[in-house]
């Protein structure tokens, strides 16, 4: 009789590891399942930015930018002359 109570507890206990294992593993998919759409969004945001004709064309006007703003606070590198010096273009179209 007592061997009967033990093994219906022991199915019990069985039963109850079982389910909370089966939370667990759904739980864990659940994130994984969106950690995938996290991952294809920011894939196809790379795509979309890398084939854009525009963003071509902004990254250039920024890079011209920021070596003009360089020029200015460092002084003219060794592939540039005073006069060419890009201060000076600010205060001729000022």
């Amino acid at each position: 009789m007592s061997a009967d109570i033990s093994s219906v507890q022991s199915c019990e206990d069985f039963s109850r590891e079982r389910l909370q294992l089966n939370q667990h593993l759904e739980k864990m998919t659940e994130q994984m399942e969106n950690v995938s759409v996290k991952l294809s969004w920011m894939a196809y945001d790379m795509v979309v930015l890398r084939t854009s004709p525009d963003l071509s064309e902004s990254l250039k006007c920024l890079e011209n930018e920021f070596l003009k703003c360089k020029a200015v606070i460092c002084g003219p590198t060794d592939g540039q002359d005073k006069k060419s010096h890009p201060a000076d273009d600010v205060v001729k179209t000022n």
